[in-house]
């Protein structure tokens, strides 16, 4: 991990742009500022081009000789099959209204993170060679020969964008940033570019079926490690089970919820929800991953691992797929499925078995999300909730980029926390919804060698969460995304001290009131429940 600067060090942002124009001021591979390349056997398992050893601040990146005819093929092949791209190229007069919306430029000041100029990297290269205006005038016209400087400048920012398309929403004519982002990571992947932290989890997932490359046996321990501290917490034995054909539904969960902490607490609410109602649900022990790092590289890549959800919902003989709360799982679902794997006729358009609601948005995909499962339950009365075991928690919720500004879901989770929690306040209405900040470590950015500009990009959600902090005493932020689980807690630490992360499910599971439970005496996290008023007044 590169040495962190103090949080006042970082908050010294220079937004004075450099003396130099933006085509002629060099990146400077500084380290905790940019990420490490992908290892040949990542790239080799999953047949991408150009496995090498290499190293980003390396002079020489050892490309292929023809490297510019492949990416400048692969350009005019994605122009010609993504009409979005083409209008993209051409529609932006550079107003600029997305200018200080992102979350990078807020945190660095570097006029390149702007979405819109983040985008000329890549739209000053079409213009020279695919506009004639370009290639008459050149630099007059905003264009630029694709060169080595120029690549190592993609690579730099291109992995400086976490996808999140907040400023997709402040754009007059609609440009989406974050598929300029993605088809420009596509171009780097096509000469070997890609960084580590993307290609190893894509060459787990497409191994074993998960990012942490986790083998089926550990997939299930691990699950049943939480059945055991669901146990101790209630005494009650929950029995899910694994690769069981006929099931009703498929649940597939992120991986963050199954290996690692905070998230195994989210997946320990799962797993007493489903006792509770009763639900005829199976895991999968390929399919053992929602998330899609594949929507980091390519779309065929993405394509590829959304595949596997499928193929095992139609290898188990499912009726629907039940989602957990994953982040960019939803959006390739949401946005990407009918057109790259879908749609899914073979199974049975999702209605809930416990309360009859047909899920309409899910007609298509056959898949729905966790939350709207639950919120669904809680509004026709289906569980039965104690909210006050929460009452040592004031709890924020961050807008997950993708369920939100990709789904829309913005009221679900907040109608489930507000029925399993008494204190809830939000954040500034310019930071939630649509307006959402992200994380600042989506879209694969979430790596230890990265983490002074995983603090900057988070910060401007940090600064958010601590007006609430500050404002009404808050301790907890919720979310629905296993990343923000995964990357909240050092950003919290760094800028927020004091205050923890939780999934939404969590807290649903400290709130369960289970049939046949022992007394509470812990939350999910084993730490003691809050006293109730009347235990604190002698029983009166």
């Amino acid at each position: 991990m590169a040495s962190l600067p103090k949080p006042e060090e970082l908050l010294k942002i220079n937004y004075t742009p450099p003396r130099t124009g933006w085509m002629d001021t060099p990146v400077n591979f500084r380290r905790g500022t940019y990420l490490y390349g992908a290892k040949p056997k990542n790239l080799e398992a999953v047949g991408l081009p150009n496995p090498r050893e290499w190293a980003p601040e390396d002079e020489d990146w050892k490309l292929p000789e023809n490297w510019q005819e492949i990416i400048l093929e692969g350009l005019r092949e994605r122009l010609g099959r993504f009409r979005s791209l083409q209008i993209f190229m051409d529609a932006c007069v550079r107003c600029g209204a997305c200018a200080d919306k992102c979350h990078f430029f807020i945190g660095t000041g570097d006029p390149k993170n702007m979405p819109v100029l983040r985008a000329e990297l890549l739209r000053s290269v079409y213009r020279k060679d695919f506009t004639t205006a370009g290639r008459l005038l050149s630099k007059l016209f905003g264009a630029r020969e694709l060169t080595i400087d120029v690549l190592k400048e993609w690579y730099y920012y291109y992995f400086q964008c976490t996808e999140c398309r907040r400023c997709s929403i402040f754009c007059p004519f609609g440009i989406d940033t974050a598929e300029i982002t993605m088809i420009a990571r596509e171009l780097l992947n096509l000469v070997g570019c890609n960084i580590d932290w993307i290609a190893a989890p894509v060459a787990n997932c497409y191994r074993t079926g998960n990012h942490v490359g986790i083998e089926p046996h550990a997939f299930k321990d691990m699950v049943e490690f939480c059945v055991d501290e669901i146990e101790n917490i209630t005494g009650i034995r929950v029995e899910p089970t694994f690769n069981r054909k006929g099931a009703e539904i498929l649940f597939i969960a992120p991986s963050g919820d199954v290996f690692a902490d905070p998230g195994t607490y989210t997946l320990m609410g799962y797993l007493m929800l489903f006792h509770e109602i009763g639900l005829d649900y199976t895991f999968s022990t390929y399919a053992s991953e929602g998330g899609n790092f594949g929507m980091f590289t390519s779309h065929e890549m993405m394509k590829r691992l959304n595949a596997k959800m499928y193929a095992e919902a139609k290898r188990l003989g499912v009726k629907w797929i039940l989602g957990g709360e994953c982040g960019h799982m939803w959006r390739v679902i949401n946005q990407y499925m009918d057109t790259m794997n879908g749609p899914a006729d073979f199974l049975e358009e999702p209605v809930s078995p416990i309360t009859g609601t047909k899920f309409e948005n899910a007609k298509s995909t056959k898949m729905v999300h966790i939350v709207e499962f639950t919120a669904d339950l809680i509004r026709h009365n289906k569980i039965k909730l104690d909210p006050s075991r929460n009452d040592h928690l004031k709890v924020t919720f961050h807008d997950s980029c993708n369920p939100a500004r990709a789904m829309g879901l913005f009221e679900e989770p907040r109608y489930i926390i507000k029925n399993v929690c008494r204190n809830f306040y939000e954040m500034p209405e310019n930071t939630i919804r649509e307006q959402t900040f992200c994380c600042g470590s989506g879209a694969g950015l979430n790596s230890d060698e990265y983490m002074e500009m995983r603090m900057r990009g988070g910060f401007p959600r940090a600064n958010a969460v601590k007006y609430v902090r500050d404002k009404y005493g808050v301790n907890l932020l919720a979310c629905i995304c296993a990343v923000d689980r995964a990357v909240f807690p050092a950003l919290m630490s760094y800028w927020v001290p004091g205050v923890e992360v939780a999934g939404v499910h969590e807290l649903v599971g400290n709130a369960l009131v289970m049939t046949g439970e022992k007394p509470r005496e812990t939350n999910l996290r084993g730490e003691p429940l809050p006293v109730k008023e009347k235990e604190e007044n002698g029983g009166e």
